[in-house]
């Protein structure tokens, strides 16, 4: 089972909707965890957003990174060019990228386009894991 870590600065939308694609879509094949810069809580509207493909994301929490350790996962994904921020242990991991997607928090208008973003990119990391 690979282990995943999806990193954003406040662990509040394109990380949660991005563990809700990887918890559904990988099934148990892998273990998903989502954490931010800091931690906050998960945005309404992408809850909203997530409804609509049918993935409820209501139960998950916003997490800050501190609370883990790099070597508990195989691969870290940032999610919003914050990569060039994380300590160095977690970009050094198996599988590290930084997608640098844009920030649907103050523009709730751009949360489709955004979701369908993060369910593109999830779908081609599990391919690769």
């Amino acid at each position: 089972m690979k282990r995943i870590m999806f990193v954003c600065k406040k662990n509040s939308s394109r990380s949660q909707m991005a563990e809700g694609f990887a918890r559904t879509l990988g099934g148990d094949k892998v273990s998903v965890t989502s954490s931010g810069l800091e931690a906050s809580q998960v945005n309404p509207h992408a809850i909203e957003a997530m409804n609509a493909t049918g993935i409820d994301i209501r139960g998950q929490t916003s997490n800050a990174l501190s609370e883990f350790q790099p070597e508990e996962f195989d691969a870290v994904i940032s999610l919003c060019g914050c990569g060039v921020n994380l300590p160095k242990p977690w970009v050094l991991r198996d599988i590290f990228e930084d997608w640098q997607l844009d920030d649907p928090a103050e523009q709730p208008e751009i949360f489709p386009r955004v979701r369908e973003e993060v369910r593109s990119r999830v779908i081609e990391l599990l391919a690769k894991l």
